[in-house]
């Protein structure tokens, strides 16, 4: 496989936090599995920024940034049993996504960070 893209976004967890109160930009922004397991966690809005930041690199690592037909709430940032987070895409999103890098298999490599006050995400996109 070789690299398609390559992504990376800062997130002031201050301006997440703000944003986050407002329940059409969660649902906006977020899937409801995403919804449901930040809200579960004593630092939510460092869940909810360090997605945020991961939707953008990856819409950076795709080429397109927001828009296009990209919806961020299609772009679900989840984690393995281990904790190793991973993307997985939804709908027109995956769509356009597959119609974008012209083949059947590729491979979205995701990392999440976050301290006192920025989160960041990395992403590689591999065909």
């Amino acid at each position: 496989m070789k690299i398609y893209g390559i992504g990376t976004d800062i997130v002031k967890i201050k301006r997440i936090q703000k944003s986050i109160r407002n329940r059409y930009f969660l649902k906006r922004l977020f899937n409801q599995d995403e919804i449901v397991k930040c809200k579960k966690l004593k630092n939510s809005s460092h869940c909810f920024a360090k997605r945020f930041a991961a939707k953008e690199a990856f819409s950076k690592a795709l080429g397109t940034g927001i828009s296009k037909g990209i919806n961020l709430n299609e772009i679900i940032v989840l984690n393995e049993k281990n904790g190793k987070p991973y993307i997985k895409l939804l709908k027109a999103t995956k769509n356009i996504v597959d119609k974008k890098l012209k083949k059947k298999r590729y491979k979205i490599s995701l990392s999440l960070s976050d301290e006192e006050n920025y989160a960041v995400a990395f992403v590689t996109i591999s065909i």
